[in-house]
């Protein structure tokens, strides 16, 4: 599953977007492009690592109002990097942080498979 967002959403739209998507699904990725068109390296990392443990998940292509993604996904993780990954309603951390969490093993658990 994939949503492309409107190009000219307000900074409440965005926001109101992006507290439905965390609570929405199980496990969602707020990136550059979409599952099958990263537009970045670290995005196309977050979904490889993501996907091979997770065969659905919800991504946001933040980039049609990167500005207003940056500050909504900031208010709920305290970060404004992109890609940002959330589990459970938790988030997870962006592509080096899944990395890391997949070297020891433990990202399953954190997408909350175990």
């Amino acid at each position: 599953m994939t949503f492309q967002p409107e190009s000219d959403m307000d900074p409440d739209a965005v926001s109101d977007q992006v507290d439905e998507a965390i609570a929405d699904n199980d496990v969602v990725l707020f990136m550059k492009g979409n599952r099958l068109m990263p537009q970045c390296g670290y995005s196309q990392r977050a979904v490889e690592l993501i996907g091979q443990h997770v065969e659905e998940f919800e991504t946001i292509d933040v980039l049609p109002a990167l500005p207003a993604y940056r500050e909504a996904l900031a208010d709920h993780s305290g970060w404004e990097t992109i890609p940002q990954a959330f589990a459970d309603g938790e988030f997870i951390g962006g592509s080096d942080v899944l990395a890391e969490l997949d070297e020891r093993g433990e990202l399953a658990a954190e997408l909350g498979l175990e």
